[in-house]
Protein backbone atom coordinates (compact mmCIF):
# COMPACT_ATOMS: atom_id res chain seq x y z
CA UNK A 1 0.00 0.00 0.00
CA UNK A 2 1.67 3.35 -0.83
CA UNK A 3 1.23 6.56 0.78
CA UNK A 4 -0.98 7.94 -1.35
CA UNK A 5 -4.04 5.66 -1.23
CA UNK A 6 -3.80 5.74 2.93
CA UNK A 7 -3.85 9.69 3.07
CA UNK A 8 -7.06 8.90 0.84
CA UNK A 9 -8.74 6.49 3.36
CA UNK A 10 -7.35 8.81 6.47
CA UNK A 11 -9.38 11.68 4.62
CA UNK A 12 -12.57 9.65 3.72
CA UNK A 13 -12.22 8.54 7.81
CA UNK A 14 -12.22 11.78 8.78
CA UNK A 15 -15.00 13.36 6.61
CA UNK A 16 -17.00 10.51 7.49
CA UNK A 17 -16.58 10.82 11.22
CA UNK A 18 -17.40 14.71 11.27
CA UNK A 19 -20.70 13.64 9.32
CA UNK A 20 -21.34 11.04 11.59
CA UNK A 21 -21.01 13.44 15.20
CA UNK A 22 -22.03 16.62 13.56
CA UNK A 23 -25.78 16.20 15.53
CA UNK A 24 -23.76 16.00 18.52
CA UNK A 25 -21.24 18.71 17.73
CA UNK A 26 -23.97 21.96 16.89
CA UNK A 27 -25.42 23.56 19.77
CA UNK A 28 -28.63 23.67 20.20
CA UNK A 29 -31.25 25.84 22.16
CA UNK A 30 -32.92 23.57 24.76
CA UNK A 31 -35.37 26.26 25.63
CA UNK A 32 -37.83 28.32 23.49
CA UNK A 33 -37.71 25.33 20.45
CA UNK A 34 -39.18 22.91 22.74
CA UNK A 35 -41.85 25.49 24.18
CA UNK A 36 -42.67 26.17 20.76
CA UNK A 37 -42.36 22.93 19.57
CA UNK A 38 -44.95 21.90 22.40
CA UNK A 39 -47.23 24.71 21.33
CA UNK A 40 -47.18 23.62 17.71
CA UNK A 41 -48.04 20.40 18.77
CA UNK A 42 -50.88 21.12 21.19
CA UNK A 43 -52.35 23.39 18.29
CA UNK A 44 -52.02 20.63 15.81
CA UNK A 45 -53.55 17.89 18.41
CA UNK A 46 -56.58 20.80 18.75
CA UNK A 47 -57.23 21.43 15.28
CA UNK A 48 -56.91 17.21 14.48
CA UNK A 49 -59.63 16.79 16.81
CA UNK A 50 -61.83 19.80 15.56
CA UNK A 51 -61.76 18.27 12.28
CA UNK A 52 -62.86 14.94 13.73
CA UNK A 53 -65.75 16.57 15.27
CA UNK A 54 -67.00 18.50 12.06
CA UNK A 55 -66.41 14.87 10.05
CA UNK A 56 -68.32 13.84 12.65
CA UNK A 57 -71.55 16.34 12.80
CA UNK A 58 -71.56 16.10 8.82
CA UNK A 59 -71.94 12.10 8.70
CA UNK A 60 -74.37 12.73 11.39
CA UNK A 61 -76.25 15.36 9.19
CA UNK A 62 -76.15 13.54 6.19
CA UNK A 63 -77.61 10.32 8.24
CA UNK A 64 -80.15 12.43 8.89
CA UNK A 65 -81.14 13.69 5.85
CA UNK A 66 -81.39 9.88 4.86
CA UNK A 67 -83.42 9.01 7.52
CA UNK A 68 -85.95 11.77 7.49
CA UNK A 69 -86.04 10.98 3.33
CA UNK A 70 -86.84 7.37 4.30
CA UNK A 71 -89.41 8.33 6.64
CA UNK A 72 -87.81 7.06 10.12
CA UNK A 73 -87.85 10.37 11.81
CA UNK A 74 -90.78 12.20 12.83
CA UNK A 75 -91.20 15.45 10.99
CA UNK A 76 -91.90 17.57 13.75
CA UNK A 77 -88.41 16.09 15.20
CA UNK A 78 -86.17 16.72 12.13
CA UNK A 79 -85.80 20.42 12.13
CA UNK A 80 -84.90 21.16 15.69
CA UNK A 81 -81.89 17.73 15.12
CA UNK A 82 -80.86 19.49 12.36
CA UNK A 83 -80.38 22.96 13.41
CA UNK A 84 -78.97 20.97 16.80
CA UNK A 85 -76.53 19.66 14.58
CA UNK A 86 -75.65 23.15 12.41
CA UNK A 87 -75.33 24.59 15.46
CA UNK A 88 -72.92 22.27 16.61
CA UNK A 89 -71.06 22.15 13.01
CA UNK A 90 -71.34 26.02 13.04
CA UNK A 91 -69.37 25.90 16.29
CA UNK A 92 -66.51 24.13 15.11
CA UNK A 93 -65.80 25.73 11.94
CA UNK A 94 -65.95 28.91 13.90
CA UNK A 95 -63.14 27.52 16.48
CA UNK A 96 -61.14 26.00 13.45
CA UNK A 97 -61.15 29.74 11.81
CA UNK A 98 -59.67 31.29 15.03
CA UNK A 99 -57.36 28.56 15.63
CA UNK A 100 -56.22 29.10 11.92
CA UNK A 101 -56.55 32.35 10.82
CA UNK A 102 -54.02 35.35 12.11
CA UNK A 103 -54.99 37.63 15.61
CA UNK A 104 -55.78 40.37 13.75
CA UNK A 105 -58.05 38.64 10.46
CA UNK A 106 -61.82 39.12 10.96
CA UNK A 107 -63.39 35.59 12.05
CA UNK A 108 -66.15 33.75 9.96
CA UNK A 109 -69.77 34.76 10.94
CA UNK A 110 -72.20 32.36 11.67
CA UNK A 111 -73.82 32.24 8.14
CA UNK A 112 -70.95 31.83 6.39
CA UNK A 113 -70.35 28.99 8.54
CA UNK A 114 -73.72 27.81 8.16
CA UNK A 115 -73.04 27.76 4.59
CA UNK A 116 -69.95 25.96 4.42
CA UNK A 117 -71.41 23.50 6.31
CA UNK A 118 -74.68 23.51 4.23
CA UNK A 119 -72.28 23.34 0.64
CA UNK A 120 -70.27 20.24 2.23
CA UNK A 121 -73.50 18.53 3.17
CA UNK A 122 -74.54 19.23 -0.35
CA UNK A 123 -71.63 17.65 -1.64
CA UNK A 124 -71.55 14.60 0.40
CA UNK A 125 -75.08 13.71 -0.83
CA UNK A 126 -74.12 14.23 -4.17
CA UNK A 127 -70.69 12.00 -3.63
CA UNK A 128 -72.63 9.42 -1.72
CA UNK A 129 -75.85 8.84 -4.21
CA UNK A 130 -74.78 6.57 -7.20
CA UNK A 131 -75.17 7.53 -10.68
CA UNK A 132 -78.60 6.99 -12.56
CA UNK A 133 -77.96 5.25 -15.57
CA UNK A 134 -81.10 3.51 -17.31
CA UNK A 135 -81.77 -0.10 -17.36
CA UNK A 136 -81.28 -0.60 -20.91
CA UNK A 137 -78.86 2.19 -21.75
CA UNK A 138 -76.01 0.38 -20.24
CA UNK A 139 -76.33 -2.92 -22.09
CA UNK A 140 -76.30 -0.56 -24.99
CA UNK A 141 -72.73 0.94 -24.35
CA UNK A 142 -71.16 -1.69 -24.15
CA UNK A 143 -70.72 -4.80 -26.95
CA UNK A 144 -69.66 -7.54 -24.48
CA UNK A 145 -73.58 -6.90 -22.55
CA UNK A 146 -74.89 -6.58 -26.38
CA UNK A 147 -72.97 -10.42 -26.92
CA UNK A 148 -74.47 -11.97 -23.78
CA UNK A 149 -78.17 -10.51 -24.14
CA UNK A 150 -78.19 -12.04 -27.61
CA UNK A 151 -76.45 -15.20 -26.91
CA UNK A 152 -79.53 -15.71 -23.53
CA UNK A 153 -82.29 -14.74 -26.17
CA UNK A 154 -80.82 -17.63 -28.90
CA UNK A 155 -80.83 -19.92 -25.82
CA UNK A 156 -83.99 -19.02 -24.88
CA UNK A 157 -85.53 -19.89 -28.03
CA UNK A 158 -84.71 -23.13 -28.59
CA UNK A 159 -86.10 -24.88 -25.93
CA UNK A 160 -86.77 -28.63 -27.03
CA UNK A 161 -89.06 -30.65 -24.56
CA UNK A 162 -88.23 -32.50 -20.84
CA UNK A 163 -85.56 -34.71 -19.72
CA UNK A 164 -87.42 -37.81 -19.54
CA UNK A 165 -85.48 -38.79 -16.23
CA UNK A 166 -85.68 -36.05 -14.04
CA UNK A 167 -88.55 -33.67 -16.13
CA UNK A 168 -85.97 -30.63 -16.30
CA UNK A 169 -86.09 -28.45 -19.56
CA UNK A 170 -83.65 -29.41 -22.17
CA UNK A 171 -82.45 -27.18 -25.38
CA UNK A 172 -82.36 -28.39 -28.50
CA UNK A 173 -78.32 -28.53 -28.62
CA UNK A 174 -78.24 -30.56 -24.99
CA UNK A 175 -77.28 -33.70 -25.75
CA UNK A 176 -77.00 -34.58 -21.96
CA UNK A 177 -79.61 -33.04 -19.05
CA UNK A 178 -77.75 -30.50 -17.25
CA UNK A 179 -79.38 -31.61 -14.16
CA UNK A 180 -79.02 -35.34 -13.88
CA UNK A 181 -76.65 -36.02 -16.60
CA UNK A 182 -79.32 -38.59 -18.35
CA UNK A 183 -78.26 -38.83 -22.33
CA UNK A 184 -81.07 -37.20 -24.34
CA UNK A 185 -82.06 -39.02 -27.48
Amino acid sequence: MDLGSIFLILALAVLVSLFISRPLLTRQGEEAPLVTRQATIQADHERSALLAEQERILNALQELDFDQALGKIPPEDYPVQRAAYLQAGVAILQRLDALQSAPGEKQVSASDAARQLEEAVAIRRADSQPARVPVGAAADEDPLENLIAARRRARQERFSGFCPKCGRPVQKSDKFCSHCGAPMD
